[in-house]
């Protein structure tokens, strides 16, 4: 498979009154043209912030302070401001979280549009218009042409997160990235908005970056996961293995976590404890606190990632599963499900 976007050892940090902290710290994955990646773990892990740095979004704090990030093979990394514009527009576009803030509320749908028609497409302000037009036609908007003349107040929040895919796919682009694009949402919309993706995904070829904390939503659409906690990641693989044999503690916890209501037997499992902030000093592994599992080892020494023996794809950062120098698993891999 073509490979479109590739991240080696991400470091992004942001700068405060009282220093400067490491949001995402050294986060390594790829995406394949026509494959979905979906980055889960919850609120505060640093999932939007890696989306963020891959789009050079960062808030004035924050920089990309060591990694590459490579798109087409091409690196990225420190593009400058002008050029960034151009690959965002046309080649890599974001759906925003909450679609009320991330559309201009003076300005009409069809200026929003048009304008990213118009400034990469080359297209004169009839063209853009029309497909435009074409566009909210596509991502299931009813009366399109009366839309274009709307403001984003009058739309329903359905229609506004439609209007945001619109606007990211109207030139076409290689690369998706989106940022819980289903919250807030009721759940009828939910679905018809992960399938609309899932069938432009397919139409157009290209690859997409999903972030998330719905487990659901991933079962539905993922190709592969990828698990972050507290800036790093944990866990990954495709979604077959990583739904049907997690390996690490804090993935378990979150499966354990989602409601199963063909199981009448089932009990949630909460994650006991609370993410760490990005300012606090751990030392060992950053999940140690919250982890049933962890030993005077994990407290002191950070683990590093491993390749699970059965699987080339299958990557996990935990000293419970560290692979020994036979081939074999650590004999004292967690098995229960509760983190």
């Amino acid at each position: 498979m073509e490979e479109l976007l590739q991240v080696d050892q991400l470091v992004t940090t942001f700068r405060t009154g009282t220093g400067e902290y490491a949001a995402v710290r050294g986060v390594s994955f790829s995406v394949n043209k026509g494959e979905t990646l979906c980055i889960v773990g919850e609120s505060g892990c640093g999932k939007s912030i890696t989306s963020l740095s891959v789009m050079g979004l960062l808030p004035d704090n924050g920089q990309v302070r060591e990694g590459t990030i490579k798109f087409q093979g091409e690196d990225i990394t420190h593009l400058s401001e002008e050029k960034r514009r151009k690959l965002r527009g046309k080649d890599m576009s974001m759906i925003f979280q909450e679609p009320m803030t991330a559309l201009n509320p003076v300005l009409t749908i069809g200026f929003q549009i048009r304008e990213p028609l118009m400034i990469h497409e080359r297209l004169s302000k009839r063209e853009a218009h029309k497909k435009g037009i074409e566009m909210l036609k596509k991502v299931g908007i009813p009366y399109p042409e009366k839309r274009m003349n709307q403001y984003p107040h009058e739309l329903s929040g359905g229609m506004r997160q439609r209007v945001m895919i619109a606007m990211a796919l109207c030139c076409n682009p290689s690369l998706l990235m989106a940022d819980e694009p289903t919250t807030a949402l009721d759940v009828t919309i939910q679905a018809q908005i992960l399938d609309l993706i899932q069938d432009l995904k397919d139409d157009l070829g290209m690859g997409v970056v999903m972030v998330t904390h719905d487990m659901g939503v991933v079962a539905e659409v993922a190709d592969r996961v990828m698990v972050m906690y507290a800036g790093e990641k944990v866990e990954e693989g495709t979604v077959e293995e990583v739904f049907a044999s997690p390996q690490h503690p804090y993935t378990k916890g979150l499966l354990a976590s989602v409601p199963d209501i063909d199981d009448e037997t089932f009990e949630v499992e909460p994650i006991p404890g609370s993410l760490p902030s990005i300012q606090e000093k751990i030392e060992g592994c950053r999940f140690h606190q919250r982890c049933v599992f962890a030993t005077d080892h994990c407290r002191k020494h950070s683990p590093k990632e491993t390749i699970r023996p059965q699987s080339n794809q299958h990557i996990v950062r935990c000293w419970l599963q560290e692979v020994n120098e036979d081939g074999s698993q650590n004999e004292v891999a967690p098995t229960s499900t509760n983190a």
